[in-house]
């Protein structure tokens, strides 16, 4: 499999050189690969990213794009990992070669987590009358706190998806649930700062949920219903919430005449 990958995408020379275990692709996104290696040693795995050079762009051109964004990126993770929010680690760097080592997140995407629990729901996302949804507004509400903790650092994410946050299982908390509760366990981890930028706008905050909450509808419309959870535990997470919150409403009255107007 690795000698496949590496005839259909050239490796970035740090991942040329022997090591314990052989890279592997885990994702191929417009603006880069992700790969799956180990960093120092075989028992510590971690994930590189790396944005290869665009053959349309002027070489110098490319060049100053990839490294900038490169260096935003893991400028942005190392703010919020030393604030306190939960993000992958940064273990290396080279922005002119166009990679970033960050730590392996265990777990699943939140995505998957949240349709693991909804299963054959109906399309109304209505709950059997004998279904106890704490577990998943649990989730909810952690997923409001994560983005509050974020916002509160300065950080605007751009991609806030139920795709770009991952569940992480607790280590110190043992699980007496059931199967389906424990589909939605772990704590929130947020990746994937591609597009993130730092800012203090409390309108570029709104537009973040606004893009959630849009993502939301679309990846999981029977539980949309449950996303005012997410508002009500990003308002204690951020003590400047309540001006984003009325921002949102703005976002979102833009965003509706923009679909009715096609």
């Amino acid at each position: 499999m690795a000698a496949t990958e590496e005839q259909q995408f050239p490796l970035p020379k740090i991942l040329t050189y022997p090591a314990s275990a052989p890279p592997s692709l885990i994702a191929q996104g417009a603006e880069g690969r992700l790969y799956k290696t180990t960093h120092l040693e075989s028992g510590l795995p971690c994930a590189l990213k790396y944005r290869p050079s665009k053959p349309y762009r002027h070489p110098i051109l490319d060049a100053r794009l990839t490294k900038a964004r490169i260096a935003a990126e893991a400028k942005v993770l190392d703010r919020c990992y030393r604030e306190g929010v939960r993000v992958p680690a940064v273990y290396a760097l080279d922005a002119a070669a166009g990679w970033v080592m960050i730590e392996w997140v265990d777990g699943k995407p939140v995505r998957q987590g949240i349709n693991d629990w909804l299963g054959e729901r109906p399309e109304d996302g209505t709950p059997a009358a004998s279904e106890d949804e704490t577990p998943l507004v649990d989730l909810m509400k952690r997923i409001g706190e994560a983005v509050g903790n974020l916002h509160r650092t300065g950080v605007i994410h751009g991609d806030l998806t139920t795709s770009n946050m991952m569940l992480k299982p607790w280590a110190s908390r043992p699980s007496n649930a059931g199967d389906k509760a424990k589909a939605v366990e772990g704590d929130i981890v947020l990746i994937d700062f591609g597009l993130a930028t730092q800012s203090s706008s409390d309108e570029d905050r709104a537009v973040d949920l606004y893009v959630l909450e849009r993502a939301f509808a679309s990846t999981h419309p029977r539980a949309e219903r449950l996303f005012c959870h997410v508002l009500d535990s990003y308002k204690p997470s951020y003590k400047k919430a309540p001006s984003v919150i009325i921002k949102l409403e703005d976002v979102r009255m833009r965003g509706r005449k923009k679909s009715m107007l096609g």
